[in-house]
């Protein structure tokens, strides 16, 4: 599945550690925004380790799921390309 994840984290400390969470599933897009291309298993265990790291009363994290038709029709204007998971080198 692909899933944009957005978060508002207050806290300095919290937020980079969201970050590095993420940075570990997907690819950091914007300031607060990741694209995630994530098996089942994959989002619960983000989702999991995401909702023991937060406030709720104080943070927000979102997740935005694209289906493959959906994710097709992202258009991109400058910025970062995205990354091709699918290239292995040896």
């Amino acid at each position: 599945m692909h899933v944009v994840v957005t978060y508002d984290i207050s806290e300095d400390k919290r937020r980079t550690k969201i970050h590095k969470i993420l940075s570990s599933y997907g690819q950091w897009m914007q300031f607060s925004v990741f694209e995630c291309s994530l098996t089942a298993t994959q989002y619960a265990r983000l989702r999991n380790r995401l909702n023991k790291l937060i406030k709720a009363e104080e943070d927000s994290v979102r997740f935005y799921f694209l289906c493959a038709c959906c994710q097709q029709k992202v258009e991109r204007i400058g910025g970062e390309q995205v990354r091709d998971d699918t290239v292995f080198f040896a």
